[in-house]
């Protein structure tokens, strides 16, 4: 039986990203109860940290605010932050769900991050708070 050849994705470039130091995520009250606010991110770009080479993609961010909602500006800044940040795909969309999640403690959150074919391969990843059990 031959031996399991060594991964090309190491634990390092699994982690790569997750702790990284981004711009603060700001808030402010809300006023309303029970709406939805779907933000839109067209030009989203981070760096895959296996290869290098840029990841461009749409995050969609839909929750249902409770206190608190998104300041859109830090938002902005927030996310630009991932522009050069080496990070996979699937990182980062759980990055920011985690993230939102913890600034606005929203009812419920999604974030979908829909990227660009590479390959020949488009990804969609989803995450939701709360998360399921497991």
């Amino acid at each position: 039986m031959k031996p399991m050849p060594k991964p090309l994705t190491t634990e390092r470039h699994a982690r790569s990203g997750i702790g990284a130091k981004l711009p603060p995520l700001e808030c402010w009250p809300n006023q309303y109860p029970g709406y939805e606010i779907v933000i839109e991110i067209s030009e989203f770009t981070s760096v895959c940290p296996r290869t290098g080479l840029p990841d461009f993609g749409v995050i969609r961010i839909r929750y249902m605010p409770r206190k608190w909602c998104v300041e859109l500006k830090s938002l902005k800044y927030y996310v630009n932050g991932f522009r050069n940040l080496g990070i996979f795909q699937e990182n980062a969309v759980n990055r920011i769900l985690e993230e939102v999640v913890a600034a606005a403690k929203p009812a419920w959150a999604v974030v979908t991050g829909e990227f660009n074919a590479r390959g020949g391969m488009k990804t969609t990843v989803e995450a939701r708070y709360p998360r399921a059990r497991k």
